[in-house]
């Protein structure tokens, strides 16, 4: 498939993508999904009009997770080259909640174009940045080709390339070929990934092995304070543990694991923390329906005794409920969406669990494993077992926390790696 045909296809499809914003609007519930639409067509002047910045980096960052490990780089850069304006732009209102909660004024944010010619076109004359910079694997044929026409400078940082996207390159390489050639530097977490790269084409001289900049994980200076704030609602001492970044079929999964802990550990506090906000109401519900008492952190109730499951319903707060637990299960990983950001819950000294879908951190959840910091589970049956015997080896859940946050520091750097990267294709 070449790019003509591509676009072709993308033109065809614009009007289900519409209605699928729709949909998200309007039955998931998730308003915000129905608000905005013109930056997602290219319309920015409006945004552009609010900034006095005349030169440009374009940041793009797909959604919470991107936003979050691209936020050091973003901070340095508006730091020590504060002459730049950086327009950051993600696809998801969780994104775009999460780039306000970070940056503030201090950045323009808008939704990234989609990836049609006009609205690319459009979103690219509006900045004119002499430097797109792509986060992990945001790779996006019209956005590179025509951010190259422009003049722009093109960088994908933090990347990887896991076996599986690979293999989908692979297929489409009439499209994806021509376009990794347009790139001018890949900064890639492992040599694996780089190794990837370079099998689909791109010359070893544009491949740099930074490292991940997820390690580069600074704790709030008030993370304390506020997890004092919030164990304060939770009654007695109870042994805690926390589902983080749970998908869409996994919740089920989790609370089934939850009912086979209380038969051993009866007091057993969950604290379950879903990916996407529109699913908090169908967590509680899906609580409510297996009969566990739950309580919503936006509720002004008590975790009581009676209380098996604590609702994370708020964005921006995970680092808090992590503090809560003892220790963590990163979710996206017991259904097939690749796992979430398992360096967190490490960063903190928490013991790290996931499911077998590791793909979108697999060389980090090697790395963590073979440090003795994370282990992984097949099946929800399996994790009860785990969180059983975890709750019951003291000994093992502080030398297992322990092996996670060496390992984190063990590996920082990449930040400045990336930021050496990136200082040396601004124009001067």
């Amino acid at each position: 498939m070449n790019r003509a045909f591509y676009n072709f296809v993308f033109y065809l499809l614009l009007p289900v993508i519409v209605l699928r914003l729709l949909w998200r609007a309007l039955f998931l519930p998730a308003p915000a999904y129905a608000k905005r639409w013109g930056e997602r067509l290219g319309f920015v002047d409006r945004a552009l009009a609010e900034r006095s910045e005349t030169k440009w980096i374009w940041v793009h960052a797909a959604s919470v997770g991107e936003s979050v490990a691209i936020s050091p780089l973003v901070l340095k850069l508006r730091r020590e080259r504060p002459q730049w304006g950086i327009v950051v732009t993600t696809m998801t209102p969780t994104g775009s909640e999460r780039i306000d909660e970070l940056f503030g004024h201090d950045v323009c944010h808008v939704y990234a174009p989609y990836d049609y010619a006009g609205a690319v076109k459009r979103f690219l004359n509006s900045f004119k940045p002499a430097l797109v910079i792509l986060v992990e694997t945001e790779l996006w044929p019209n956005l590179v080709h025509y951010s190259k026409i422009s003049g722009a400078r093109i960088m994908v940082a933090n990347a990887r390339l896991s076996e599986k996207s690979y293999r989908g390159y692979e297929k489409f390489a009439a499209l994806g070929k021509p376009m990794l050639k347009q790139i001018d530097c890949i900064a890639a977490q492992a040599e694996s990934d780089a190794q990837r790269f370079e099998r689909l084409g791109v010359s070893a001289a544009k491949l740099k092995i930074t490292g991940s900049i997820k390690f580069d994980i600074e704790l709030p200076v008030a993370l304390p304070q506020l997890s004092a704030a919030m164990r304060a609602r939770i009654d007695g001492e109870r042994p805690i543990w926390i589902a983080a970044s749970t998908r869409e079929g996994e919740d089920e999964k989790v609370l089934s694991a939850l009912r086979l802990v209380q038969k051993q550990i009866p007091d057993v506090l969950l604290v379950l923390v879903p990916r996407h906000p529109e699913r908090f109401p169908s967590a509680e519900r899906l609580c409510e329906k297996e009969q566990l008492g739950v309580v919503r952190r936006s509720s002004n109730q008590r975790v009581d005794a009676q209380t098996a499951v604590f609702l994370g319903d708020s964005m921006g707060e995970l680092l808090v409920y992590y503090s809560l637990a003892q220790f963590a299960f990163v979710g996206g990983s017991l259904v097939p969406t690749g796992c979430h950001n398992v360096l967190e819950p490490a960063a903190m000294g928490l013991p790290v669990i996931t499911g077998p879908s590791q793909f979108n951190f697999q060389t980090i959840c090697e790395r963590l494993t073979e440090q003795g910091a994370l282990l992984s589970v097949p099946d929800e049956r399996a994790l009860a077992d785990l969180v059983v015997m975890l709750f019951k080896d003291p000994q093992r859940l502080h030398a297992m926390g322990d092996a996670g946050k060496t390992t984190v520091a063990a590996n920082r750097g990449a930040l400045e790696r990336i930021f050496a990267l990136v200082d040396s294709y601004l124009p001067t």
